[in-house]
């Protein structure tokens, strides 16, 4: 049987090579190939950029903006963040609709700001959250209205704001899962024990630093301290 033109050896071999020919021509070559690669790498990182706020760094589902001297809360965080880190700003306020828009967030950190405004209905669409550290701000209050829509919350940290002065009885009534809650270094004079006693899973608990006024509802609070087995908060955190 007559070769096809510019093949040789057997039918077998020639039908390979009419094959392989056909493959080198329907395959990009290496040139295109390194193209699309690089344009696909270019969109890639445009598309990381870009949801990440300027002033921040962003690693996977996790923000940090620490020590950037923001004034207010940074635009274009990504929805689906897990981890925001506002630390050592200067915020004075959380706008409600852009942070309940991080429904998916588990962990918050605006301590060393200068949050004083109210705190009632703010985190309304943060039901994963499991940690939130309030610490070293201008908080003057804190009501059932505060978290009660945070079931999940674990960690809560409240200490050193030298303008809380109130928390109200069923303050915590819908958070019972916390195990860490700091309310040390603040200006309370009075907290009904109930407020910590029917905390089923608290584990550790800070309250020094308060200028408590000792009465008979301080004597209660004090007796319930011995008996809990919660583990008590002393000293200064590092800032």
């Amino acid at each position: 049987m007559a070769s096809l033109p510019g093949v040789h050896g057997t039918p077998q071999s020639a039908g390979r090579q009419v094959c392989c020919r056909r493959c080198h021509i329907l395959s990009p070559s290496n040139s295109f190939k390194s193209v699309w690669m690089v344009l696909l790498f270019g969109i890639g990182c445009t598309v990381e950029s870009a949801s990440c706020p300027k002033e921040c760094t962003c690693q996977y589902l996790a923000v940090n903006c620490t020590g950037k001297h923001l004034e207010e809360f940074p635009a274009a965080v990504p929805l689906d963040t897990r981890q925001l880190v506002l630390a050592h700003n200067k915020l004075g306020y959380l706008p409600p609709v852009d942070l309940n828009f991080l429904s998916d967030l588990i962990y918050l950190d605006c301590s060393d700001n200068a949050l004083g405004e109210d705190l009632d209905f703010l985190f309304v669409s943060l039901i994963k959250l499991v940690y939130l550290d309030l610490s070293f701000n201008n908080l003057t209050q804190v009501t059932f209205n505060s978290f009660s829509q945070l079931g999940s919350l674990v960690v809560l940290k409240l200490s050193d704001n030298p303008s809380l002065v109130e928390i109200e009885k069923d303050s915590f009534a819908n958070n019972t899962w916390l195990r860490h809650l700091d309310v040390s270094r603040c200006s309370l004079t009075f907290i009904d024990t109930s407020v910590v006693r029917d905390l089923p899973n608290l584990r550790r608990l800070g309250l020094s630093g308060n200028p408590w006024f000792c009465n008979c509802s301080y004597v209660e609070l004090f007796d319930w301290m011995k008996e809990s087995g919660v583990t008590f908060l002393v000293g200064f955190p590092a800032l």
